[in-house]
């Protein structure tokens, strides 16, 4: 395969990336590279797809958890799961078996479960929200990490 292939591959690979910022395709454009090097060198076609593919998947596999920690460290929490850890007020009686209760958080009122089944809130009680389960918010009076 003529090494311009190779190149535009890499090209379209890295507008991609650039484009959507997923860290995906920029694996591939380091597998296009090495098939672009092979290809100088006069290797055959088999040889450089064989590179291509093992390099791209080498490159996913060991750099993406790298990559992603160390570039998404900075992302910020939105919505709900920024609620994680905050305090919320009950507004109406949580009580699981009874399938009961509501608490305020940032102004928003939620429908809210016990962590423990057993307990059970009672209006006014200021409570640490865990977990948010679909739309309820998992809460306990203790202040424990998430």
């Amino acid at each position: 395969m003529a090494p311009i292939y190779w190149l535009i591959a890499f090209v379209v690979l890295v507008g991609i990336e650039i484009m959507t910022m997923a860290l995906t395709t920029v694996w591939f454009a380091g597998g296009a590279v090495a098939a672009f090097l092979l290809a100088l060198l006069g290797a055959g076609v088999e040889v450089q797809l064989a590179v291509f593919v093992a390099v791209s998947f080498l490159l996913l596999f060991f750099t993406r958890p790298f990559a992603s920690k160390y570039i998404n460290s900075q992302t910020v929490k939105t919505n709900a799961d920024s609620l994680i850890g905050k305090k919320a007020r009950v507004t109406a009686e949580v009580n699981n078996d009874l399938g009961t209760g509501s608490a305020v958080v940032d102004g928003q009122e939620w429908t809210a479960r016990a962590k423990e089944a057993e307990d059970i809130y009672a209006p006014g009680t200021m409570v640490f929200i865990r977990e948010i389960q679909g739309v309820k918010l998992i809460v306990s009076m203790k202040q424990e990490d998430a």
